[in-house]
């Protein structure tokens, strides 16, 4: 019965960037049977599913309405030593897929810039990573899906089996179904360790090019952008070319445990990062280092953690922003225009005197196929900006850029894009709508990301 699975009080919960917060009733399933009976007898006119809380707006948010918290759903339920082919719950986290699978020749096909995410909310999220200009997003290695839908019942999806709902789920924020299984492909690599190449731009033109002259030598590629720098330095930044690196290159010490890296002491920020210390001086100043200490460098072996994950190591670095949070701002640009778009997003963010604290620009190549996945081929840049008086009104100049070059913003990213916005830049939501309204007539599944963008009609 339902009462196997209390519900707690009323808790707040936020989005990783800690700017939107709703109150939710939680709800922690550890069977699937008992997600059945939540969404069945829970009391709720509305339920969503959450991982471990890293999206960054409020797509994991369900305002006084039901939560699902998918983490103890984490078990491991097929794998093939010789295909690399893994099957398991949604609620598994990356970090512990590279845990398990790495020591044995196996990582990642595509990760985010953290592996403290479940695997359901990467595949709702259609995450991307260093390497989609080469292997495209996370959907492209997802073989099948296993869902509950809201009345109960169970579905298995794939490209060839109820196509049109994976690619509703593939990208769909959750709102399709509960993502129970997942059977992913994982990528045979022969160490833990990156080769990295760093490359220094002298502006925006180099950085660019120096993309298009070299990622595809290489299987991640990413730049670090200096969104403070005027003048001929304007656009500078630092390239990072990477690959698995090969056991024979590592050095000899090393070959007897090619899987074996350093172990670091987790840092974390225990309190708020005051405002005051957030201002323009303090950014070039740091940007300055950066850039200063990142030379011209080949052939660096680089850990796995160092490469993808840097901000993992810092717990809670959320709260460097200071209390009042931050948003990240991500779109993506397609290459028609795409310089010039690019250009006038740095240029009228510089205007406005709002800087990011942390930009990161990489490539992008062809979609999943996801109805209302992310990505598209061209340019992708995220900006971490400080919550503070007239940011949104920049943001929304910003928006008007992408929606002029015909790109988007990102939904996992996202906290105050205008259901205008959106509407205008995923063509295929309609056809995404009609999903939804086969697999979830009632509208079961919700956030608050999905009431604040409309993604599904609400009747008058």
């Amino acid at each position: 019965m339902f009462k196997s699975i209390p519900c707690k009080k009323q808790v707040y919960l936020s989005g990783w960037g800690r700017y939107a917060s709703a109150l939710c009733y939680l709800f922690r399933p550890e069977r699937v049977r008992e997600v059945a009976e939540v969404l069945q007898h829970g009391g709720m006119s509305s339920y969503l599913p959450r991982g471990l809380g890293r999206a960054y707006g409020d797509a994991a948010l369900n305002s006084e309405q039901g939560v699902l918290l998918m983490e103890r759903l984490d078990r491991y339920l097929a794998f093939d030593t010789e295909t690399g082919l893994l099957r398991c719950e949604g609620g598994v986290a990356l970090a512990d897929i590279i845990a398990t699978f790495l020591p044995r020749g196996w990582f990642l096909p595509v990760t985010p810039g953290t592996k403290f995410c479940t695997v359901g909310a990467c595949v709702a999220c259609d995450v991307h990573g260093k390497n989609h200009h080469h292997d495209g997003s996370l959907g492209n290695f997802v073989r099948s899906l296993t869902l509950l839908l809201p009345g109960g019942e169970t579905v298995c999806c794939s490209r060839k089996q109820n196509s049109e709902l994976f690619y509703a789920t593939v990208g769909g924020m959750g709102l399709t179904g509960i993502i129970l299984e997942v059977e992913l492909q994982l990528r045979p690599v022969e160490t833990a360790w990156i080769v990295v190449d760093y490359v220094r731009t002298r502006d925006l033109d180099d950085t660019l090019n120096t993309f298009h002259e070299r990622d595809a030598d290489y299987l991640y590629s990413v730049a670090w952008l200096d969104c403070v720098a005027q003048g001929r330095g304007f656009g500078r930044g630092v390239l990072m070319f990477g690959r698995h690196a090969g056991a024979g290159e590592l050095p000899n010490a090393q070959r007897q445990n090619p899987f074996g890296i350093p172990r670091k002491r987790d840092k974390k920020l225990p309190l708020d990062v005051p405002e005051f210390v957030l201002n323009p001086l303090s950014l070039r100043v740091f940007n300055n280092l950066y850039y200063a200490t990142h030379p011209a460098r080949d052939s660096v072996l680089v850990d796995y953690n160092t490469y993808f994950y840097p901000l993992d190591s810092i717990l809670q670095w959320n709260r460097a922003y200071g209390k009042r949070g931050f948003v990240q701002w991500q779109c993506v640009l397609p290459y028609e225009n795409g310089v010039k778009s690019l250009e006038d997003i740095l240029r009228t963010a510089q205007q406005r005197r709002a800087y990011p604290f942390l930009s990161v620009l990489k490539r992008m190549g062809e979609s999943s196929g996801g109805m209302l996945s992310f990505p598209m081929p061209g340019y992708t840049i995220a900006l971490d900006f400080s919550v503070r008086r007239g940011l949104f009104e920049v943001l929304d100049e910003l928006d008007s850029i992408v929606l002029g070059a015909g790109g988007r913003l990102y939904l996992a990213k996202d906290a105050r894009m205008s259901a205008e916005t959106f509407h205008a830049t995923y063509p295929l939501l309609p056809r995404w709508r009609e999903v939804k309204a086969q697999v979830d007539p009632n509208g079961l599944l919700q956030s608050d990301l999905a009431r604040r963008l409309r993604l599904v009609e609400v009747s008058k």
